[in-house]
C-alpha cells in the first residue's frame, strides 16, 4: 500500500488474534503488534470493529491500542471527509439489549446498531456534502447469521440520504456481492484463510470523479467495477 501509495488504509475488523483458552494481557500484546505492522503505512490508518476484536477483550481497550487518525479514541463509530468524499465507519457489535460485546459477552450472530448509532447516522449522511462511503464489519445486503438484526432499519436510512453508492463489508470470509435500490453491497474475501500470501485477500478502492468506484482485487480479492447510481437514487 505504502508503493502503490493509497490516500488511507483501513481494515475492516476481526483485527487481531487470542490464545485458547485466551489471557487478557496476551491477547492486548497481540492485538499492539498487529497494530505496529498496521502502522508502517505511511498515512492514515481506520479500524472497524469486528466481533473477534472484542472476544476477549472489551471495546475499549480495543480502542485505546490502535490509533484511527485524528478520531476520538472512545468513538467506535465515526466518519471523515477525505479528497471530496464522506467516509462512514459503523460499530455492529452491541447486543439486541443495546450493550457493547465485551470479553466474548455475545453471540457472534447477534449484531445490532442501537437507536443512538442510527441516529448519529441519519444526522451525520444529513450534514455529508457529497457522497457517502460507508464502511462495516457485519453484512448489511440481507437476513441470517452473519447479517447485522436490524440491517433493513440501516438501508432505509442510506437510501433515504441518496448520497450512498456503496458499503464494504467485512465477516462472511467467502466474500459476497449484492446490489439493493442502487446501492453497492462489497463483501471482501477474509484476508487470512489458509496458509501462505497466496492465500491473502486485499483490495485498493479508487473513487473517481463520475462516482464510479473501482475495486482491484489482490491475491484472492475479487476485482470489480461498481457503476454510479442514477441521479434520483444517489444525487
Amino acid at each position: 500500500m505504502n508503493a502503490q501509495k493509497v490516500d488511507f488504509l483501513i481494515e475492516l475488523g476481526d483485527f487481531k488474534d487470542q490464545d485458547n483458552p485466551p489471557v487478557e494481557q496476551r491477547t492486548i500484546s497481540y492485538l499492539q503488534a498487529v497494530e505496529k505492522v498496521f502502522q508502517k503505512f505511511n498515512g492514515p490508518t481506520y479500524h472497524v470493529l469486528g466481533n473477534h476484536d472484542e472476544d476477549s477483550i472489551s471495546k475499549e481497550q480495543f480502542l485505546t491500542n490502535v490509533e484511527n487518525t485524528n478520531i476520538n479514541p472512545a468513538k467506535s463509530y465515526y466518519s471523515f471527509d477525505f479528497n471530496g468524499v464522506h467516509f462512514v465507519i459503523l460499530d455492529a457489535n452491541y447486543r439486541a439489549d443495546g450493550t457493547d460485546y465485551d470479553h466474548g459477552n455475545f453471540d457472534w450472530d447477534d449484531a445490532n446498531i442501537p437507536p443512538a448509532e442510527l441516529n448519529w447516522l441519519k444526522q451525520d449522511l444529513a450534514a455529508a456534502r457529497r457522497g457517502a462511503i460507508v464502511f462495516i464489519h457485519q453484512l448489511l445486503d440481507g437476513t441470517g447469521s452473519h447479517f447485522v438484526k436490524n440491517a433493513s432499519e440501516v438501508r432505509a436510512i442510506l437510501q433515504s440520504s441518496g448520497k450512498v453508492p456503496a458499503v464494504f463489508q467485512g465477516h462472511q470470509h467467502s466474500g459476497s456481492y449484492s446490489r439493493i435500490k442502487g446501492i453497492h453491497y462489497h463483501t471482501l474475501k477474509a484476508m487470512v484463510e489458509g496458509p501462505g500470501e497466496e492465500n491473502n485477500a486485499y483490495a485498493i478502492v479508487e473513487v473517481r470523479p463520475d462516482r464510479s468506484i473501482i475495486v482491484t482485487g489482490y491475491r484472492k480479492a475479487i476485482s470489480k467495477q461498481l457503476d454510479p447510481a442514477p441521479a434520483t437514487i444517489c444525487s
